[in-house]
C-alpha cells in the first residue's frame, strides 16, 4: 500500500507531549505497518497485535489511549473485540476498520460502541488523521468533564453540609458566612476594597467577595439572593464555590472564563439553573486590569446600579441586564471603562433604597443625593443613610466600595 509518511501539519500537535498510546490490531502485516509508520511520525506510542486474541492481551497491558481495530481477523472478530473492550472500558475510543465496507458492519460497530468507522484501502491518510484526532479529543474532553464533576459533586456535598447546618442552627449559619466574606477592608497595590453586609435576618441573601486573580487582574462582584434567611444564604455560599472553578482553571491551564465578565455570568446562570434552588441572583461582577486601568464588567439585573464617583461628580451605571437563575436563553454582555487614580466603584444593595427613608422604597437616582467623596468608608455611608436608627430592617443592607487609589 502506498504510504505518505510526510507528516500534516494538521494531525494532534501535541502528540509528542502527550505520547498517547495507540494499540493497532491488525492481522495483515502491511497495512498494519502502514499504521504504525504513520503514527510514529507524529511521536504516539504504537503498540501492534496480529490478531484479536493478541490484541486484548495488548489492551489489558498497556491500557493505551486509543485501538485501531480491523473487523476480519483470525480467531476472534474486531466486533468481538470490540465487545470486549467496550465491557472492560467504556472511555477507551476504538475505531473500526474493514475491506468491505458493508452498511451492516458499520451499524453493528457503532452499535457496540465504536467511535469511529474507516474503510481500507486507505489512500488518503488525511481520513485517519481526522478519525485519530477527533478520538483522542473526545476522550480528553471526557476526562476533563470527570474531573469537573468530581469536584462539582464535592462542591454540592460540601454545600448540602452547609445547607443542614444553616437549617439546624441559625446563628452557626451565620458564623459559617461570616467565614466565608472576604475581610472588611484591604489593598492590592493602589486598590482598596471596603465592605459591610448587615442581615435583616440572621444571615443574609447578600453577599460580597472579591480576590487576586494574580499579579495583573484583581476581580470582585456584588450579589443579592431573591428572599431571605436560610436558603437564601444558602445560595450565597453556593456562588462562593462556583466562582472557586473558573479561578482555579485560570491559575491551572490558563483558561481567560474568570477574565471575561460574560462568560462568567453565563456560567453562573447555567449552574443556577443546574442546581434548581428555586432562586434568582442580581449580580455585578468586575475584573480590573491594573496595568492598563480598565475595569471590564458585566451586570445581572443588579439594582440599584453601581456609582463612578470621582471628586465632585457621580454616575450610575447605564447598564441592566437579566438576574441570574431565570432563563437559559438570557445574554450577557461584558463592557469596559477606564478606572482611574481617584475613582471609585460604590455598590449598595436594595435594602440601602428602603432605608432611606424608613418603609418607603426611594427610586434609584436617591442615591445620587448621599454625599459621596473618594474618601467616603462604608461606615461613614451607614451613618449617612441612618441605617443604624432603623430598629428593624425590612431587607438586608450592603454596601461595597472599590477605589483606586491616588498615586
Amino acid at each position: 500500500m502506498p504510504l505518505d509518511t510526510q507528516p500534516q501539519n494538521q494531525l494532534n500537535n501535541s502528540a509528542e507531549e502527550s505520547k498517547a498510546t495507540i494499540l493497532t490490531i491488525e492481522d495483515d502485516a502491511l497495512v498494519r505497518q502502514s499504521f504504525v509508520m504513520f503514527l510514529e511520525d507524529y511521536g504516539f506510542d504504537v503498540i501492534e497485535a496480529v490478531d484479536g486474541e493478541a490484541g486484548l492481551n495488548a489492551f489489558d497491558q498497556s491500557k493505551p489511549d486509543l485501538v485501531l481495530c480491523d473487523i476480519r481477523m483470525p480467531k476472534m472478530s474486531g466486533m468481538e473485540v470490540l465487545q470486549q473492550i467496550s465491557q472492560r472500558s467504556p472511555e477507551t475510543p476504538v475505531i473500526m476498520i474493514s475491506g468491505a465496507g458493508m452498511i451492516n458492519d458499520v451499524v453493528e460497530s457503532l452499535r457496540l460502541g465504536a467511535f469511529d468507522y474507516i474503510v481500507k484501502p486507505i489512500t488518503d491518510f488525511g481520513v485517519l488523521e481526522h478519525a485519530v484526532n477527533q478520538a483522542l479529543n473526545k476522550k480528553q474532553l471526557e476526562q476533563e468533564n470527570k474531573v469537573f464533576r468530581s469536584e462539582l459533586e464535592r462542591a454540592n456535598r460540601e454545600l448540602q453540609s452547609n445547607l443542614e447546618t444553616l437549617q439546624e442552627d441559625q446563628d452557626a449559619a451565620r458564623r459559617a458566612q461570616l467565614q466565608l466574606l472576604p475581610e472588611p477592608e484591604s489593598t492590592f497595590g493602589q486598590f482598596s476594597f471596603m465592605h459591610t453586609v448587615i442581615p435583616s435576618l440572621n444571615v443574609s441573601g447578600d453577599f460580597v467577595d472579591y480576590f487576586e486573580i494574580d499579579e495583573q487582574y484583581l476581580g470582585f462582584y456584588i450579589a443579592d439572593v431573591s428572599g431571605h434567611g436560610s436558603a437564601s444564604a444558602f445560595v450565597t455560599m453556593m456562588l462562593k464555590s462556583l466562582f472557586n472553578q473558573p479561578l482555579r482553571t485560570y491559575r491551572a491551564s490558563g483558561d481567560k472564563t474568570i477574565l471575561d465578565p460574560a462568560a462568567v455570568m453565563r456560567y453562573l446562570n447555567q449552574e443556577i439553573i443546574t442546581a434548581n434552588v428555586g432562586k434568582h441572583v442580581t449580580m455585578f461582577y468586575g475584573v480590573i486590569d491594573t496595568s492598563q486601568n480598565r475595569l471590564d464588567y458585566c451586570v445581572a439585573g443588579q439594582f440599584p446600579r453601581p456609582l463612578i464617583v470621582t471628586e465632585g461628580q457621580r454616575r450610575i451605571l447605564q447598564d441592566r441586564g437579566f438576574p441570574l437563575g431565570l432563563f437559559d436563553w438570557v445574554s450577557f454582555e461584558s463592557k469596559s471603562l477606564e478606572f482611574l487614580p481617584g475613582q471609585s466603584v460604590v455598590m449598595f444593595s436594595d435594602g440601602v433604597l428602603e432605608s432611606i427613608r424608613e418603609g418607603e422604597v426611594c427610586p434609584e437616582e436617591a442615591l445620587l443625593n448621599i454625599p459621596i467623596s473618594k474618601s467616603s468608608t462604608v461606615l461613614g455611608l451607614i451613618d449617612q443613610i441612618g441605617v443604624r436608627s432603623i430598629e428593624t430592617l425590612s431587607d438586608d443592607v450592603t454596601i461595597f466600595i472599590v477605589r483606586h487609589n491616588d498615586q
